[in-house]
C-alpha cells in the first residue's frame, strides 16, 4: 500500500519586523488593543524587492535540504498562495526556474489560509496514485502587498511569510493517515480582495476606492472560522479511525489568538497541545501551517510515531484538515 511520508520541511520569514509600536505610528492603535484582541505582538514584511516566489524559494531549499534529497528527485510543485508573483504564469512555475528544476509538473492552488491543506490533499493523491513519487508543497504570501495599512481593524492581523515541505511515496506505517476540504461560496463576501480578476479588472478607479486591498468581516469569519474549523478536526479524526487523544500536537491557523482558544475548547484538548505562533508572525495565510509543520517537526515537541493534525480556514469559504503520523 502506497502512503505519503513528509520527509523534509522548511520556512523562511523576511528579515524586516512590524511591531505593535511600529502599527502605533501608522493608524489609530495600540500595543495593548492589538494584543488583547489578536494575540499578535510582531509580524514580518518583504522587502520591496522580495516576490512570493523568492520566500518560497528560500523555505524550498530548506525542506529539499532536510529530505536530504538532490532537487532533480522532485516530479511535482504545487504552490499554494493567494499573493502570486503574477497571475500567470503560475508562482510555482518562477520557484521551479529559481530552483533550476526543469520540466516537472509546476502549478498554484489558490483557497487562501486552507492553501497549504489544499495543496497537500493534491500531492497526497497524486503519489497514492502511483504517478509520482515525491511532490515540493509550499505556502508563500506576501499580505503586506494587499493590506490596506490604513484600516486599523485589519492592517494589524497580517504578515509574509513562507513554509514547504517534501512528499514522498513509502510503504512504512506512517504519513498522511486523512484529509479532508471543505467550502462555501455563499460566505464569499466575508473575506475577499474585490479588484484584479476579470470582474473588476484593475482602473483607476478600483485603485482609488482601496478594492485591491483585502475586505473582510471580521465577527462574522470568527463565528463561522470556530465552527468549521472544529467540523474540519472532527471529520478528519474519523476519516484517520482515532480520536482527539491520538493527537500529540494540533497546528491550527494562525490567523486570531481567540480563535485559536475557543478552537481548543471546542475539540477539548489542552492548549498545551496546539501550537501557537501567532504572537511572532501574525496571519500569513496559507504559510502558517507550513510555517507550524515545519517548527513543529524540528522542536522537542513531537517525536517519530507520534500523530500531528492540521486545521484550517479561509476565504472562500474554505476549510480543512490534515492527519500525520510522523
Amino acid at each position: 500500500m502506497i502512503r505519503t511520508e513528509i520527509t523534509g520541511t522548511g520556512s523562511y520569514m523576511p528579515e524586516k519586523i512590524l511591531t505593535n509600536k511600529d502599527l502605533e505610528k501608522m493608524v489609530d492603535t495600540s500595543d495593548e488593543w492589538i494584543t488583547k484582541r489578536t494575540g499578535i505582538k510582531e509580524r514580518h514584511i518583504a522587502a520591496k524587492d522580495e516576490a512570493s516566489s523568492d520566500l518560497a524559494v528560500k523555505a524550498s531549499r530548506q525542506a529539499i535540504n532536510d529530505a536530504g534529497i538532490d532537487k532533480n528527485e522532485i516530479d511535482a510543485i504545487i504552490c499554494a498562495t493567494i499573493t502570486p508573483d503574477m497571475l500567470f504564469p503560475a508562482t510555482a512555475c518562477q520557484i521551479q526556474k529559481k530552483i533550476g528544476i526543469k520540466e516537472v509538473a509546476a502549478f498554484d492552488v489558490e483557497s487562501a489560509c486552507t492553501g497549504f491543506l489544499t495543496a497537500l490533499t493534491i500531492a497526497d493523491s497524486m503519489i497514492v496514485s502511483g504517478n509520482y513519487k515525491k511532490v515540493l508543497v509550499i505556502a508563500s504570501e506576501v499580505l503586506s502587498r494587499i493590506t490596506d495599512w490604513e484600516d486599523r481593524q485589519s492592517c494589524v492581523l497580517f504578515g509574509d511569510g513562507a513554509g514547504a515541505a517534501i512528499l514522498s511515496s513509502t510503504d512504512k506505517d506512517r504519513g498522511i493517515m486523512s484529509t479532508y476540504l471543505g467550502s462555501d461560496g455563499r460566505y464569499g463576501n466575508l473575506l475577499h480582495l474585490p479588484a484584479g480578476g476579470s470582474k473588476m479588472p484593475a482602473s483607476e478607479d478600483t485603485v482609488e476606492g482601496g478594492l485591491h486591498y483585502i475586505k473582510m468581516e471580521g465577527r462574522e469569519s470568527f463565528k463561522i472560522a470556530v465552527k468549521k474549523m472544529a467540523v474540519s478536526a472532527r471529520t478528519a479524526l474519523k476519516k484517520a479511525g482515532i480520536t482527539i487523544d491520538d493527537i500529540k500536537m494540533v497546528i491550527p491557523h494562525q490567523a486570531n489568538m481567540r480563535i485559536i482558544n475557543a478552537l481548543a475548547k471546542m475539540l477539548k484538548i489542552d492548549i498545551e497541545r496546539v501550537f501557537i505562533n501567532i504572537k511572532d508572525y501574525g496571519n500569513m495565510s496559507a504559510a502558517t501551517t507550513a510555517v507550524g509543520l515545519d517548527q513543529t517537526l524540528k522542536s522537542s515537541k513531537v517525536s517519530t510515531g507520534e500523530i500531528i493534525q492540521l486545521v484550517a480556514f479561509g476565504g472562500g469559504l474554505t476549510w480543512g484538515s490534515v492527519i500525520v503520523k510522523i
